[in-house]
């Protein structure tokens, strides 16, 4: 017997298999498969009926402890990727959904008085109830049973032979065996109340109220010819001081509709027994446990702002749905689902999460320039860019370029930027990156091919490794140094062929020292791992060893630490001798002095360690030193780790206090890195996953910031210049695999202006290759039969 072919795109499991069973299942067929589905929303619900209509023998019932029409919110916003998927899965559902939908383009940024308007998104939505009616219909046309006003039983995994718990953020079924999913829930920081109004917006309307107590936000959108779900939030302390905390539903109701009368046209607010609630991020490690499965919001929650719980919710019913069929065992099929959906969940989360804080922030924008704002609100979840709003909605990304300063035909990215007396030509660093392949500290012919082919490549601004300042404070025996002669003269040929053959690029120097991560093998050899031999002692803020294997530091006395500010300061001098435009002092990443800045790994009792002042003190007489060597008209930087990624470690509101002091000093950026301060972290990887701590610090205290981590596309660099979120971007990555990363950027944007001027001879490059053809020709005449 031919098996069924499920045919399912990437993330959403588009296209369900047709109605038919899978023939080679090992599971046991002597009876219908028995399932239970815990709650009765929009992804339980699905899921049922995708599972009988693949096979109507199977025994499904929905067990709901609610009545059928009692539901959270008013409107359900489904993306042209999900509706795809509900098309080819049930047809029936697809066109039901069809006949209620609202469909629409605009998104209107309401701010201060003035309204932009960006088009092009497309929007399709429904009402919940309407939605809840449509399921319900389907469920019971093909034999789903629907239990209501009814508690699931406790031994449903007894007496079934897959339980699906989509009983919602609450789970019961989630707390029961939390030890085995391990749920992680974090609450955030804002109110928000979900209710409606009598007549529909013509477009997704987001609108700003400054109010005496603090920012607030309306949130709405239509979801039926005569409604449109409104959502209104605030932070906790603005809501605390508005006396929200001490109103009624119909005097919050009240309240919200006097504060946006003008958005609402005058009309009231409706509630469906609307409460003020904070939002919570679900994330569990595991799925599935045993027969029993996580689906939609039990398993995983994105923030509303982005409007993906539903849309996740369906999508996970019709990847269960899938897997069960193309998997020859329920436990092979669980494992599949999870497998399948984690890393798109994942990446939904991350998006939901940027835009959660983004809002959470909103204060910190309030002061753009208007079209800025709307850009930056549009783009807040990196999922909409420069390059794709462009495509949506020229004419508004081209006034949001005007008013940033772009010339006609130039990007974000190939606008100029001023550090002190330096005018950087484009907004691109190439990164910092150790290369561990110095001798004695002296750079060599690989650095002058290394930096140098960068800074042919056109980045504005190129950046040493991180140079040491002793041979002591090196990471590895292949570290590059500053601490003789020979080293100022070897660095001196490097900047003086970045001068003189890639003219416009700038060449900046990062000082630091090691501290506790020092003496350790060559990357490639062994990261962070002791030499074998030839170890020499560490220093540190305090006696604690980077790992449990690493060698303890000895903590730095007063004369220890007056002899490294020197070293720094004299490292410096060199620097200025060598030739260097620029100079950063390393502050990050776990080094001697990041070591002194978070509390976990400064644990001193004198005047260098305890509150944050005492940890920055040695910091910023490093800081002073340097600065005090160092030319006036030549810009210096901080890199600094603005979170640990630990427990107890330093967070994002003292990473924006240590700009503060910085900046105070005469810091003219910030170059804003996280963690590897503690091998403990658990950083929060994906795409420009480090960029909000760059944001934050920028909108909190104006200071020119450098983002760094995870920025590849030049589209990214755009977006994120544009929306006012950095001043510049260091890439390292996309440098290793293309170190004419900034031209190419250049010509794939058809841009040939002077912010990427091609050396003489590489013009003939200057545009991309020609390939062949892939389009085959058009027929010129169609004759009829």
């Amino acid at each position: 017997m031919e098996r069924t072919v499920v045919d399912v795109p990437q993330g959403a499991r588009g296209t369900a298999p047709p109605a038919t069973t899978n023939p080679h299942s090992n599971r046991d067929t002597s009876h219908p498969l028995r399932v239970a589905v815990i709650g009765g929303g929009p992804g339980g619900l699905y899921a049922a009926a995708l599972l009988k209509r693949l096979d109507p023998t199977r025994d499904i019932t929905v067990w709901e402890r609610n009545a059928p029409d009692d539901t959270f919110g008013f409107g359900v916003v489904l993306s042209d990727e999900t509706l795809g998927g509900i098309e080819h899965a049930d047809p029936h559902v697809y066109e039901a959904l069809q006949r209620d939908f609202i469909r629409w383009d605009d998104i209107d940024i309401v701010h201060r008085n003035t309204r932009h308007t960006s088009g092009g998104h497309g929007f399709a939505a429904l009402g919940r109830k309407r939605l809840l009616e449509i399921l319900h219909t389907r469920c019971r046309e093909l034999g789903v049973g629907l239990r209501f006003h009814t508690e699931a039983p406790e031994d449903l995994p007894q007496t079934h032979d897959l339980v699906i718990a989509a009983d919602g953020i609450h789970s019961t079924t989630r707390e029961t065996h939390a030890d085995v999913f391990r749920p992680r829930v974090t609450t955030h920081r804002c109110r928000y109340i979900w209710l409606a109004t009598d007549f529909p917006f013509d477009s997704f309307r987001f609108e700003i109220a400054e109010t005496e107590h603090g920012v607030m936000q309306l949130h709405g959108y239509p979801y039926a010819p005569d409604a449109s779900t409104v959502i209104i939030e605030m932070r906790e302390e603005v809501w605390h001081a508005a006396g929200f905390d001490e109103l009624g539903e119909a005097e919050s109701i009240e309240r919200c509709a006097k504060i946006f009368t003008e958005a609402l046209r005058g009309r009231p607010l409706k509630s469906n027994n609307s409460t003020w609630t904070t939002f919570r991020t679900v994330v569990n490690d595991r799925w599935s446990h045993g027969n029993v499965v996580l689906l939609g919001d039990a398993a995983h929650t994105a923030h509303f702002s982005i409007g993906s719980g539903t849309k996740l919710a369906v999508e996970d019913a019709l990847a269960l749905a899938a897997c069960l069929e193309e998997q020859p065992s329920l436990d092979e099929a669980l494992t599949a689902y999870e497998a399948e959906r984690r890393p798109v969940v994942a990446s939904t989360q991350r998006a939901a999460r940027a835009s959660l804080e983004w809002f959470e922030n909103l204060a910190l924008y309030l002061d753009q320039p208007p079209r800025q704002f709307a850009f930056n609100l549009l783009t807040r979840s990196r999922r909409v860019t420069h390059d794709n709003l462009r495509l949506r909605d020229r004419r508004f990304t081209e006034a949001v370029e005007r008013e940033f300063g772009c010339p006609p035909g130039t990007p974000p990215m190939f606008t100029p930027f001023r550090l002190r007396g330096l005018t950087l030509r484009n907004r691109v660093v190439v990164s910092p990156m150790d290369m561990y392949s110095a001798a004695d500290g002296v750079p060599g012919d690989f650095h002058l091919v290394h930096l140098g082919a960068r800074a042919l490549g056109g980045a504005g601004l190129v950046m040493t490794e991180m140079v040491c300042v002793s041979e002591e404070g090196r990471i590895t025996p292949g570290c590059a140094g500053l601490y003789t002669g020979r080293q100022t003269e070897a660095w001196k040929r490097i900047t003086n062929f970045v001068h003189d053959r890639a003219p416009g690029t700038a060449i900046g120097v990062q000082l630091g020292h090691s501290g506790r991560k020092g003496s350790t093998k060559l990357m490639w050899e062994g990261m962070d791992e002791p030499l074998d031999e030839g170890n020499w002692p560490l220093v540190a803020a305090s006696a604690l060893p980077y790992k449990p294997f690493s060698q303890t530091p000895r903590e730095l006395s007063r004369a220890q630490l007056t002899d490294i500010r020197e070293q720094f300061a004299a490292a410096a001098c060199r620097a200025a001798r060598a030739g260097f435009d620029l100079l950063e002092l390393h502050c990050a990443h776990g080094y001697l002095l990041s070591g002194f800045l978070s509390p976990l790994t400064n644990r001193r009792t004198d005047a260098y360690g305890g509150t944050p002042e005492k940890r920055l003190r040695f910091p910023l007489e490093v800081f002073d030193a340097v600065r005090n060597v160092w030319p006036g008209e030549r810009p210096m930087t901080v890199r600094i780790s603005a979170t640990d990624w630990a427990e107890g470690g330093t967070t994002a509101e003292d990473a924006v206090e240590i700009a503060r002091a910085f900046a105070a000093h005469g810091a003219d950026a910030i170059d804003v890195s996280t963690g590897q301060v503690v091998a403990e972290e658990r950083p929060e990887f994906g795409r420009s996953y480090q960029t909000p701590f760059a944001d934050r610090i920028r909108g909190a205290t104006g200071i020119p910031v450098i983002a760094v981590g995870a920025i590849s596309s030049w589209d990214d660099v755009n977006s994120l210049i544009l929306a006012g979120r950095t001043d510049l971007c260091a890439l390292a990555r996309p440098h290793l695999y293309d170190p004419h990363w900034t031209l190419h950027a250049a010509a794939e944007q058809g841009y040939t202006g002077p912010a990427a001027v091609w050396p003489v001879p590489y013009r003939a490059g200057s545009r991309r290759p020609q390939t062949g053809r892939t389009d085959a020709p058009k027929p010129r005449l169609t004759l009829g039969s």
